[in-house]
């Protein structure tokens, strides 16, 4: 069986890149500080495959399926990074795209239960609930229990959680500064 006629294995082209992003993809939600957001945290989820640039007709193929998302190279500045990678961060594209795909056609490995952590925070945003104090700690806890329990992630959850402590004593203090005025 050619790899150009992937309709013919079964579960076709749906199990073919279920079982692609199960080992070169990742559901990630990236949580960043950031001054533009009232509480000081942003949350920004994403699904992305990387692969070898002399390969991306699979990143393509994906696009192509899944209507949404871009491919660019994984790291330009970097000369001996040959990746590219195929990058899904629109919440809409994300709730109404990529997770109904792969709710259609399940992990059979333990990314499933970060697809579905991936899925909650997804539906979390969509309710507006990261704009929370409540939410977004929610949403915090989930992050940091995905992909390896988040020991790859540069910011310890404490950190952040003193960061939102810290902004609503800001921002109360503002408020009672303009009651007062």
């Amino acid at each position: 069986m050619s790899a150009d006629n992937q309709q013919e294995r079964p579960g076709g082209i749906a199990s073919y890149i279920t079982g692609f992003v199960d080992g070169e993809g990742c559901f990630s939600i990236t949580i960043q500080r950031s001054r533009n957001v009232k509480l000081g945290i942003q949350v920004i989820p994403e699904f992305h495959v990387s692969q070898h640039q002399h390969r991306t007709e699979v990143l393509k193929e994906i696009k192509k399926v899944l209507g949404c998302g871009y491919i660019k190279p994984n790291n330009p500045t970097n000369a001996g990074d040959l990746t590219s990678v195929y990058v899904v961060r629109n919440l809409p594209d994300l709730r109404n795209k990529v997770v109904p795909f792969f709710k259609n056609s399940p992990f059979i490995s333990l990314k499933q239960k970060d697809f579905e952590k991936f899925t909650r925070v997804i539906e979390l945003m969509n309710e507006g609930r990261h704009l929370t104090k409540k939410g977004l700690i929610t949403i915090l806890k989930i992050a940091y229990s995905m992909n390896f329990k988040g020991i790859y992630r540069k910011q310890k959850m404490q950190d952040l959680l003193s960061r939102l402590e810290s902004s609503e004593t800001v921002c109360q203090n503002n408020e009672d500064t303009v009651r007062t005025a």
